[in-house]
């Protein structure tokens, strides 16, 4: 099942339970008690999602309160090495079979590579806010870009300041 648009600002966001580079469930549900950070990103161990990931993990106390994840369509056994080898402080998730890329509009259609490679995660990133709506979404058709860190940020900032007014 493939979905041809992106999620906006505004949508509800897909819930989802992946596992994590630790074997573990993960489940958008358990982890709305603070603004959710979800990163797509294409594969482990290629360069641009290496820098992406370490950027937001060097920058991680800017993203507080925020849960920050990284999702591709890594194994398990392979997101493990790569959060080891890079020693990321947030957890990356297994969407191995893209199911929850497809859900976010954030997957490749058989277009990411000439061997017609169908199980990919475009870079995206979305923030989720407690109420499980969508605030920020970013969806980069170019591998080579990197999603706007900065906007990030302030939408989790801005979403802690919501949260101390009511």
């Amino acid at each position: 099942m493939s979905t041809t648009h992106s999620l906006s600002k505004g949508d509800r966001a897909p819930r989802f339970t992946l596992y994590t580079d630790e074997a573990q469930p993960w489940a958008l549900s358990d982890h709305l008690d603070q603004p959710v950070v979800l990163l797509f990103f294409p594969g482990a161990f290629t360069s641009v999602c290496t820098t992406e990931l370490n950027a937001v993990n060097n920058d991680l106390g800017s993203f507080e309160p925020a849960h920050v994840v990284g999702i591709s369509t890594d194994a398990p056994a392979v997101l493990s090495e790569f959060r080891s080898t890079q020693q990321f402080e947030f957890p990356l998730l297994s969407d191995h079979d893209a199911t929850v890329c497809a859900e976010y509009g954030a997957k490749y259609d058989q277009n990411f590579t000439a061997m017609g490679l169908d199980r990919i995660a475009k870079r995206a990133a979305f923030v989720v806010d407690p109420a499980g709506t969508i605030q920020y979404a970013e969806v980069l058709d170019d591998a080579g870009q990197q999603p706007d860190f900065d906007a990030l940020k302030e939408t989790v900032q801005q979403l802690k300041g919501d949260r101390h007014e009511h």
